[in-house]
């Protein structure tokens, strides 16, 4: 069994549907659990929310899920973080690799961002979106994790004191043996590696598909997977059929503000969450659920929340607020309204962003899930295997078509 390790939960939904779109009998976990796993599993996916909070919280959670997943049959391990490479100055990609390495006695760590099938490559040790940089990118506007420096070895460097190399895409290119045996020469601790393609991400798999400990996006997992595939496996079961919907959107990625306006121009009921004019959380959820219940019932078209802006305005507000004061609140807020429309009979939420998609999986007590079927390439219907039926669309914020929100609901 494969375990792996997401330091998000919309990354850990998009690395589970890679590995079970591979043939992975694949279960995934919220939170470090506390109960035993369910046996039947090719590999076992841990979400946790460590992106960005202080690096010794995120080491402390991250090893015991590796204690976890290995008490459970784990041979190795998948720490998977963003295809933005995106994390604070301080980590978290850094210490928890290191910590990682160490419980695991990994001499060699190999990496890469690369998810072709999200325009997100390296290329000679740089991080593109599309065409362009990464630094030139929306992502140097990020209000948490901005990245403003494309070359990846150095973003690396800033969070590790072990030496960060390089394979460069010509040795790629020439396919596992000679990645295998570049990674074996090596002197550095950690392997940045070029991907611009698929192909690219099955050869690397392949190569190091019995390392204990490798590191990447979605796209690297997939190779890993391909490299252990056991059978097909299809899609769970929707429990709760055409039941009400509704969007939770946090996220203030260019994709997701698209995706806002077009549920806007489908005219759907929209209300924004304004953190400045009301700066607590249990008032902003209170004022969400007041107008929700003012729309008439569950029977009308599905409606939006969202706290998502542009970049102007949410430079405005985290000038006011502080960008970590703002961010709290709206994952508090957004958490009490996803509970509180549960409660009133929503059966189908759409969650758009990381930070979103964790507070309502913690606000709803989710533990564990299946994996259904894609709406999006990387974005999956999942369903909690206890509890009430409920479908779960956990949305990262750069993922899915300008109409995802409205064909999802």
């Amino acid at each position: 069994m494969i375990g792996a390790i997401a330091d998000d939960v919309t990354g850990a939904t998009d690395v589970a549907v890679a590995m079970r779109r591979e043939g992975l009998r694949t279960l995934l976990v919220f939170g470090v659990p506390s109960k035993p796993a369910p046996a039947g599993h090719d590999a076992v996916v841990v979400a946790l929310k460590s992106r960005t909070i202080p690096a010794a919280d995120a080491v402390e959670q991250s090893c015991r899920a590796l204690g976890w997943l290995q008490e459970h049959g784990a041979e190795s391990t998948y720490f998977k973080f963003c295809s933005t490479f995106d994390s604070t100055p301080a980590g978290n990609i850094g210490p928890v690799l290191d910590a990682l390495a160490d419980e695991m006695a990994a001499p060699t760590v190999v990496l890469t961002p690369s998810s072709p099938e999200h325009a997100r490559t390296q290329y000679l040790g740089h991080l593109f979106v599309g065409d362009v940089l990464i630094s030139d990118s929306h992502m140097r506007h990020h209000p948490l994790t901005p990245m403003t420096d494309p070359v990846l070895a150095r973003v690396l460097q800033r969070q590790t004191e072990r030496p960060v190399g390089l394979i460069p895409h010509a040795v790629v290119r020439a396919g596992r043996t000679e990645i295998r045996a570049a990674a074996a020469a090596a002197r550095e601790h950690y392997l940045l590696v070029d991907a611009v393609s698929d192909a690219d991400l099955r050869e690397i798999g392949a190569a190091v598909a019995e390392f204990p400990l490798v590191a990447g996006a979605s796209g690297l997992a997939a190779g890993l997977a391909a490299a252990r595939r056991v059978t097909g496996v299809g899609a769970a079961d929707d429990p709760v059929g055409a039941a009400p919907a509704a969007v939770l959107a946090g996220s203030c990625s260019a994709r997701t503000l698209e995706q806002v306006e077009a549920m806007r121009a489908a005219g759907r009921p929209t209300h924004l969450l304004d953190v400045v004019a009301e700066p607590d959380a249990g008032r902003l959820a209170a004022r969400a659920l007041d107008w929700f219940d003012g729309l008439g019932g569950l029977g009308g078209p599905a409606p939006l929340v969202y706290s998502s802006v542009p970049p102007a305005r949410l430079a405005a507000i985290q000038a006011a607020l502080g960008a970590q004061r703002a961010a709290d609140l709206i994952e508090q807020a957004m958490g009490e309204i996803a509970a509180g429309l549960v409660a009133r009979g929503v059966r189908r939420i759409v969650a758009a962003g990381g930070e979103t998609s964790g507070a309502v999986v913690a606000a709803l007590g989710v533990e564990a899930v299946e994996i259904g079927p894609e709406a999006a390439r990387g974005v999956p219907w999942i369903y909690p295997t206890s509890g009430d039926p409920l479908a779960l669309l956990l949305k990262s914020g750069n993922f899915g078509e300008a109409d995802l929100l409205v064909r999802a609901t």
